[in-house]
């Protein structure tokens, strides 16, 4: 089994921690048919991560519809007010053990999401927040996935290189982000087929499967 000797693990929230992408795409789906739109599952889980203005202005190209800003603004408050009155906090399965299992190793975790720190806060309730050594929310950088400035923040926090930590995520935009911060990547099969996680340096199909297949080290050489 391989080791990875690292520092830290930084993880993408939706779709890694919290199980919410279904409840994302059903506000998606209800916005978009608003404007005569009908987008799938794939079509909105394959650009988790991008900012929402980005994906409203790709998808309106594809299906060969008209965009401007303001409609993006006007579609974007309606999506949150959407998903704020139907989301209910589901972890996903083994996230909340595996992060004790590094824990309990002296390996310090981050979470790096594109959802704002005001809402983070309402779908992680609790302490659960406590267990990040650093956060990093959208409304914290300029620039969202898959530009790699998230994941340089979080490196920036935990003050330290990308050779010492490796990145959880489960979207194509997340892993290149990972990717061109010079991360390692492990890519979970939660809601996309291995297919459209190939550019990551490991893909498992769950928590469990991760933990079967790799292990973990803390590196020496911080002297915590």
């Amino acid at each position: 089994m391989p080791i990875l000797k690292i520092d830290a693990v930084i993880f993408d929230m939706d779709g890694v921690i919290t199980d919410t992408m279904p409840y994302h795409y059903r506000a998606w789906k209800k916005v978009y048919a608003g404007e005569g739109l009908l987008v799938e599952e794939c079509e909105v889980y394959l650009r988790e991560g991008q900012p929402g203005h980005r994906m409203i202005r790709q998808i309106f190209r594809e299906h060969g519809k008209v965009f401007h800003e303001g409609l993006a603004k006007r579609m974007l408050e309606q999506k949150e007010r959407i998903f704020k009155r139907i989301v209910r906090p589901v972890f996903v399965p083994g996230a909340r053990a595996f992060l004790r299992h590094l824990r309990g190793k002296n390996i310090r975790t981050a979470l790096v999401t594109g959802t704002a720190r005001h809402e983070v806060h309402k779908i992680l309730q609790g302490d659960f927040l406590d267990r990040f050594d650093a956060i990093v929310t959208g409304d914290e950088v300029k620039h969202g996935k898959p530009n790699p400035e998230p994941f340089l923040t979080a490196l920036k926090k935990l003050k330290i290189r990308p050779d010492e930590a490796v990145v959880v995520e489960n979207a194509p935009f997340g892993i290149f982000s990972a990717k061109k911060a010079r991360l390692k990547c492990i890519a979970l099969e939660t809601y996309l087929d291995r297919a459209y996680l190939k550019d990551a340096d490991y893909i498992v199909s769950s928590f469990r499967d991760l933990r079967k297949r790799l292990d973990f080290e803390t590196l020496k050489t911080r002297g915590r």
